[in-house]
């Protein structure tokens, strides 16, 4: 009698160990995965960030250009590795985060002013006629999440490869919307370097202004 109150109350240890070890696990809180700048600190809201290649010999920073018409402006890569680009800002759909967390809907905006008089925010162009790609260009909305602004809204994500970051469109501020995801990379053409939505993404670190 004794080896079976023995048996039962082993059995009930493990058991009583085992639920508190699950509902520990099931109550903690998900972690957050954070963008870091190239000194490892996270990246912050309305703060001033270069992004380079993450690997050298792959060009420069990123600035604005006029492409096929003087307005509006285009997002390019330098082809001068030693050149900064010029410096923007990620600002989080909620206006309220501080830390840019990855996987998050946000807008990019260069810290910059053009010829054009509009907005210097990124957006994602409409296809174009003459090379069948998608560009980005500026003239973005920042903030009001929704269908009028979707092609505003852009991810950071972590590269496969683990060697940088890179940029995706596939914005989640309308649950309605039916919307084309994809990298954003970096097209040749005539000499410069145009970012679009493409199968190779354009690999890059944050560096601080």
């Amino acid at each position: 009698m004794k080896l079976s109150y023995l048996k039962l109350g082993l059995l009930f240890s493990i058991l009583l160990s085992f639920s508190c070890s699950t509902f520990s696990q099931s109550t903690a809180p998900a972690r957050i995965n954070f963008a870091l700048d190239a000194d490892g600190h996270q990246l912050q809201s309305g703060t001033k960030y270069y992004i380079y290649p993450s690997q050298g010999g792959n060009g420069g920073g990123l600035a604005l250009s006029a492409k096929d018409f003087a307005c509006p402006f285009y997002v390019m890569q330098e082809n001068l590795e030693a050149s900064n680009g010029v410096p923007l800002r990620l600002l989080p759909v909620d206006n309220r985060q501080q830390s840019i967390s990855l996987s998050t809907d946000l807008n990019i905006a260069f810290n910059a002013a053009t010829i054009c008089v509009q907005s210097t925010a990124w957006k994602l162009g409409p296809i174009d006629e003459n090379t069948g790609r998608r560009y980005v260009m500026s003239n973005g909305v920042i903030g009001r999440p929704g269908a009028d602004t979707l092609s505003s809204w852009f991810k950071i994500e972590r590269d496969g490869s683990g060697n940088g970051y890179k940029i995706v469109y596939c914005p989640g501020v309308c649950a309605s919307c039916k919307v084309g995801c994809g990298d954003i990379g970096v097209f040749i053409e005539n000499g410069k370097k145009w970012l679009g939505l493409s199968d190779d993404p354009f690999v890059f670190v944050f560096k601080k202004a």
